[in-house]
């Protein structure tokens, strides 16, 4: 009869466990990219100002959102670039992803465009089975930390909460002035240029979904939050040119479905990857 002591169990699980480490580290995962990896940026953590997303009254009037600091205390990473045509199209072949239609072309250096928050949260589901990795849309905060520099703060300049029509035509005259004329079609990546932490076209004309959902809140005369917000989750904030609301259904902001600014010229999205522990990748590994 063969006996195996505790201690001789516990070295063995030890030993396969350092070989299962080892496997993991030397393998990197793969990706839809044919085997490659997809460009990430990480993110530091930090603090900045921001101004929660969401529409904000006083009174029964409009009102600018409270400047607050938030802090973001650990780092993450975030797509280089929007997910591209191609990749979602390798979605869609998988029968994992909604086609988007003949009149959304593109390839390997054009980003996925005409793409609901449905459409990106069934793509991030499909490229977290691929990969073993866990992909998710960003929240507007992360969103935000990650532009950096290209954060438009979308706060009205010279707002008077006492004079609706006031308020309204300086909303108006700043989006008329802010309007870009840049073409409506997608463009290469790198095309809006790279901001300070090495992310791309974080201001282009593709607008990118968050997982943020569309909140009416009450505030004081001193500008604090009072109440419970009224949520809708219905709706997701995007981020461009300019932050915005869009119902989740919406593949076109053109035909309906903007209810702030300038409608944006296109939708897409890059996601967030959240590494897993040691645990879940060889569990992934293992087939389980």
């Amino acid at each position: 009869m063969l006996v195996v002591s505790k201690s001789s169990l516990l070295l063995g699980i030890i030993a396969t466990s350092a070989l299962l480490l080892g496997v993991l580290i030397g393998r990197p995962l793969t990706d839809v990219r044919q085997g490659q990896r997809v460009p990430v940026v990480t993110i530091t953590p930090g603090s900045f100002k921001y101004r929660l997303a969401g529409e904000f009254d006083r009174d029964g009037l409009p009102v600018n959102a409270p400047l607050t600091r938030v802090r973001i205390g650990s780092p993450f990473k975030i797509m280089r670039t929007q997910v591209s045509a191609a990749d979602y199209q390798r979605c869609v072949v998988a029968r994992a992803c909604p086609a988007l239609g003949a009149a959304e072309p593109g390839g390997a250096d054009i980003p996925a465009t005409g793409v609901s928050w449905h459409d990106a949260t069934a793509f991030a589901a499909w490229m977290s089975k691929m990969t073993g990795q866990r992909w998710r849309l960003p929240s507007d905060v992360e969103w935000a930390l990650a532009a950096g520099s290209r954060f438009k703060d979308d706060a009205v300049r010279g707002d008077d909460a006492q004079d609706f029509a006031q308020r309204w035509i300086a909303k108006y005259e700043q989006d008329a002035a802010e309007a870009k004329p840049t073409t409506k079609a997608a463009q290469p990546f790198g095309f809006f240029g790279v901001n300070e932490r090495g992310v791309a076209d974080l201001a282009g004309n593709v607008w990118e979904w968050t997982n943020t959902c569309f909140e009416r809140r009450r505030v004081d005369a001193a500008g604090r939050i009072v109440g419970q917000p009224s949520v809708n989750c219905g709706v997701k904030v995007i981020e461009g040119q300019h932050r915005s609301y869009m119902t989740d259904f919406i593949r076109d902001a053109r035909a309906g479905g903007c209810s702030v600014g300038i409608p944006p010229a296109n939708l897409g999205f890059r996601l967030i990857r959240d590494d897993p522990n040691f645990i879940d990748q060889m569990l992934f590994w293992m087939g389980f």
